[in-house]
């Protein structure tokens, strides 16, 4: 299991803001904020992996077409909470890169959306499970 996941971004306040309203839809809360980074944990002391924020130090934009992160996918519990995770991110100004669809190139059920946060990082809200 992974214990957790760091990214880096260009303007933490931006970030803090962002992810404080999408977290929650994905089934996070805080785990912990200081002036340099913020995390979340999954929701109600539930075993998972963690998802760490820090300040970039270094110049330069992110892009998932080169070497290190492709994107996050979050796993949620039914497809309505995908609908959901999506009409938040586009309520945010999100770049939407698949509407919520079934995604029948992976194995099914598989019902998904696809965005990208305020820095160009690939985020998904996946439902593994035909319910809404």
């Amino acid at each position: 299991m992974i214990g957790h996941i760091g990214i880096n971004v260009p303007d933490l306040p931006t970030a803090k803001a962002y992810y404080d309203e999408i977290m929650p839809l994905v089934g996070f809360e805080e785990f912990f904020s200081a002036d340099d980074e913020f995390s979340y944990s999954p929701a109600g002391g539930k075993r998972g992996t963690y998802l760490f924020v820090y300040r970039a130090l270094g110049d330069g934009d992110y892009s998932r077409h080169r070497t290190g992160l492709q994107h996050i996918a979050f796993m949620v519990k039914t497809r309505s909470a995908v609908d959901a995770v999506h009409a938040r991110a586009v309520g945010l100004g999100a770049t939407v890169l698949h509407e919520p669809r079934h995604f029948p190139e992976y194995p099914p059920p598989y019902y998904a959306t696809f965005w990208l946060d305020p820095f160009g990082i690939m985020l998904e809200a996946v439902c593994h499970h035909d319910r809404d």
